[in-house]
């Protein structure tokens, strides 16, 4: 079972060994673990429902906590504090197209509001119920989960859209296919989530993202269905399809997504190269992708990513060895790590190692074969579990991303880092903060950005502190240009921002559609467009 409170399955834990302790006091101060609510607690806290009875809705109290908040750091304060402003009213799993349009209906002619839930995992405040004298309806869809069609001819696959990640991966496979849309959320996020939130996986430099990925889909909204046929291409009018990807719930419920699936590839590997410096990693990044490089990922890590990544897996020997090596062959405190990974056939994939090789030393970098890159692999969706460890040793943590052009990456990524680096300096507060380049295009990247620091027991003091790292972050973020959020969505968190990216006239382009698709407003209200009249100043 997902836990209720915390990242992923019950039954998996990532333990942090005694030197990452040690580490992380080193850095940040010594931490208390502080108690938590228990689910009991927060359940008795559950009000009675103002739902209408319907065969289809569940409303008792454990449901409804199960489906209150996210994945964000503030839905993480509000769960094991126990202080959640809201609730939803009630859940239900639709099972079919008809019971789906049969939720619409019902929340249309009670003025309820709903809320379509896919694996919960959202970081941006998507499936959070707002306080208000509506009641609220979320519809949990992972009871439609079934590959429906397979088209060996066209290459396309078309599945019900509350299919888990792993699920679409292995009803694939058994048939030879493969989707390879990877995002860190993939053991708990969704194909109609991924959809929904505009979602980017980690190899998407080689099997594209999600707006690549889908070809067609199937909308129940508030004014009847949405078909959306898998055409190749077409240049009849502005595609709807890109009206969907990134809506957020706004428009109504994706029951069905039709998306492009290749062979299982012959062999697929990841490999590890280390650079003297930062500056040197990003040339060398920036070179691969406007080469365009047959390879299928680049993850450059920053000197604090790098070396935080080392500490937190434990492994003291394996590290001090390795660092003596690095440091003897002039590779220091400041070196990154690039992890590169290669898709396809044998031969092809080949080149790509050596094109890759050839490239980075050119820019000082060192290769280390593939012994830390299969251990990435291997950890790659493991690596979340973390957050439920740390937050029981004492430690918070949360991420961010934006993505934007070369020319800017550099100066963003030290300005993002150092507003969140000095963010709690008034409180005297240390935040250990580190990044990634992840997803690169010929034109620019991604910047992925986690940041930790104590706990205390005042939950709203831990959520104002969050709140004024996050708003200099973000306010750093907009100022170089960047996208207020490159594969996280908008949800609550980012909707103050989203003007500066949009334009006004573009905000209102966004507001008509969802009005059109939605008149009565029922459809996951708050999200996306925010509702209180912000904008960043």
């Amino acid at each position: 079972m997902k836990r209720w409170n915390g990242w992923g399955l019950e039954t998996t834990s990532l333990p942090l060994p005694a030197s990452a302790r040690a580490f992380l006091v080193d850095k940040l101060g010594a931490s208390q673990a502080w108690p938590d609510a228990t689910l009991e607690q927060v359940c008795r806290q559950v009000s009675a429902s103002r739902l209408a009875a319907h065969p289809l809705i569940q409303t008792d109290a454990v449901e409804r906590v199960r489906h209150a908040r996210g994945q964000s750091l503030p839905d993480w304060i509000a769960l094991r504090s126990g202080q959640i402003p809201a609730f939803p009213d009630g859940v239900a799993y639709p099972t079919s197209d008809a019971e789906a349009l049969a939720l619409l209906t019902y929340a249309r002619d009670t003025g309820a509001k709903l809320i379509p839930y896919g694996g919960g995992s959202s970081v941006v405040g998507h499936i959070n119920p707002i306080p208000g004298d509506a009641p609220t309806l979320t519809v949990d869809m992972t009871r439609l989960d079934k590959l429906l069609t397979l088209d060996e001819t066209s290459y396309l696959a078309t599945f019900e859209a509350g299919v888990f990640g792993p699920q679409l991966e292995a009803q694939l496979r058994e048939r030879g296919y493969r989707l390879g849309h990877y995002p860190q959320s993939f053991e708990c996020s969704t194909l109609g989530g991924w959809v929904a939130a505009r979602s980017s996986g980690q190899q998407s430099y080689y099997y594209g993202r999600i707006e690549d990925l889908l070809a067609g889909a199937h909308i129940e909204t508030p004014l009847g269905a949405l078909d959306l046929p898998p055409h190749p291409a077409s240049a009849a009018g502005p595609d709807v399809r890109q009206m969907v990807l990134g809506s957020e719930g706004r428009l109504g419920l994706i029951t069905r997504a039709t998306v492009r699936v290749r062979r299982v590839p012959e062999t697929e590997s990841f490999h590890a190269i280390f650079f003297r410096d930062w500056d040197s990693g990003v040339n060398a990044m920036r070179a691969l992708a406007q080469s365009a490089a047959p390879i299928s990922m680049l993850r450059l890590s920053d000197a604090d990513e790098t070396e935080t990544t080392l500490k937190l897996a434990g492994h003291e020997r394996l590290v001090a060895w390795a660092e003596r090596g690095l440091r003897l062959a002039g590779y220091g405190a400041e070196r990154c790590l690039l992890i590169f990974g290669v898709t396809g056939e044998r031969a092809s994939t080949q080149r790509a190692i050596q094109t890759v090789v050839d490239e980075a030393r050119d820019y000082g970098g060192l290769p280390v074969g593939e012994t830390i890159g299969k251990r990435w692999q291997k950890t790659r969706f493991l690596n979340p579990y973390l957050r439920n460890t740390l937050w029981e040793t004492g430690y918070a943590i949360d991420t961010l991303e934006t993505a934007m052009t070369w020319t800017n990456v550099k100066s963003a990524a030290t300005s993002i880092k150092a507003a969140l680096r000095d963010g709690l300096a008034d409180v005297d507060e240390r935040v250990l903060v580190f990044a990634h380049l992840s997803h690169v295009y010929s034109s620019g990247a991604s910047i992925y950005v986690t940041y930790l620091y104590r706990r205390v027991a005042d939950p709203e003091k831990m959520l104002r502190w969050w709140d004024t790292l996050k708003t200099a972050a973000s306010r750093a973020i907009v100022a170089h240009g960047g996208t207020i959020s490159h594969q996280h969505g908008v949800g609550t968190d980012h909707a103050p921002y989203l003007e500066a990216e949009k334009g006004r006239l573009g905000m209102v382009a966004l507001k008509t559609l969802c009005e059109t698709f939605d008149p009565d407003q029922i459809m996951n209200p708050g999200k996306l467009l925010a509702t209180d009249g912000r904008v960043l100043e």
